[in-house]
């Protein structure tokens, strides 16, 4: 799926050495080498052995979003000075959303650890005493005799 989000800038990249000489738009060309840098990364760690940890994809495809989001801005904002093509920026759009749904997972699952972690935290803390606790049925903690036994 990673391989998807960077056809579309792989294709406008081929093409953009003869767009990018006009004033003002190698910008579009330094926002998608960033991009492809980016899809690269993430190419890259699903074929190694260690995968992503959620917080990590959540950070990656955060920055693969917020740049898909730049570059569909100037592309839109640019599109006749720099002579883009509608398609590369609907392709663009289509490949932004993508990511944003896999970014909008990974983030989730960020923050269900994060729940799952405060909750096993809590049950440590609350079950250090076996005898019970300070709640309304056992009336709070029973106390150990003193003396000899």
């Amino acid at each position: 799926m990673i391989a998807t989000i960077g056809l579309a800038t792989a294709a406008f990249l081929d093409a953009a050495p003869a767009q990018a000489q006009a004033s003002g738009c190698e910008k579009m060309q330094t926002l998608l080498q960033e991009r492809q840098s980016l899809v690269a990364s993430l190419n890259a760690a699903q074929k190694s052995k260690r995968k992503l940890t959620p917080q990590q994809a959540c950070s990656t495809m955060g920055k693969l979003v917020s740049n898909g989001a730049t570059t569909v801005k100037f592309a839109t904002d640019n599109q006749d000075w720099c002579q883009i093509p509608p398609s590369f920026i609907d392709g663009m759009k289509a490949d932004n959303q993508k990511a944003a749904t896999i970014r909008n997972q990974a983030c989730n699952a960020v923050k269900q650890q994060a729940e799952m972690m405060r909750r096993a935290q809590q049950q440590a803390q609350g079950s250090g005493n076996p005898f019970g606790g300070g709640d309304s049925i056992t009336g709070g903690g029973m106390r150990i005799p003193q003396g000899a036994l």
